[in-house]
């Protein structure tokens, strides 16, 4: 899915003009990144976890020439995926025999047996 795709998308589920998600979707990626680059961590509860951490620097190889060249740290994006994320993706993989039907989504619970009154003498 691209940007235009993802904008008719929210559009069309929020119920809002394609002009007014695509301002509503700049907004949410300038707000990220402009909140990692000072250093903090995005966090949408469920779909997941953006930061930025530090690579560490490293020795590699010039592939030209074979020489040994020393990579200097650099700063990267993080994402770290949410538990409802995660579960999503999980049941995707699952054949469709073994999906719970939609209805279906809360887990049934056991009924639980009467209680009874203790007669005190």
């Amino acid at each position: 899915m691209n940007k235009a795709t993802l904008i008719e998308t929210l559009a069309g589920k929020a119920n809002v003009s394609k002009k007014q998600a695509e301002d509503l979707l700049d907004a949410l990626v300038q707000t990220v990144m402009d909140t990692i680059k000072a250093g903090g961590e995005v966090t949408l509860t469920g779909f997941g976890t953006f930061s930025a951490r530090v690579r560490k620097g490293r020795e590699g190889i010039n592939p030209r020439s074979k020489s040994s060249i020393t990579i200097p740290p650099t700063k990267v994006v993080k994402f770290k995926a949410g538990k409802v994320l995660k579960d999503t993706l999980k049941e995707s993989q699952k054949p469709p025999h073994l999906r719970p039907h939609p209805s279906q989504s809360q887990p049934r619970q056991k009924p639980q047996p009467p209680r009874r009154n203790k007669k005190i003498l």
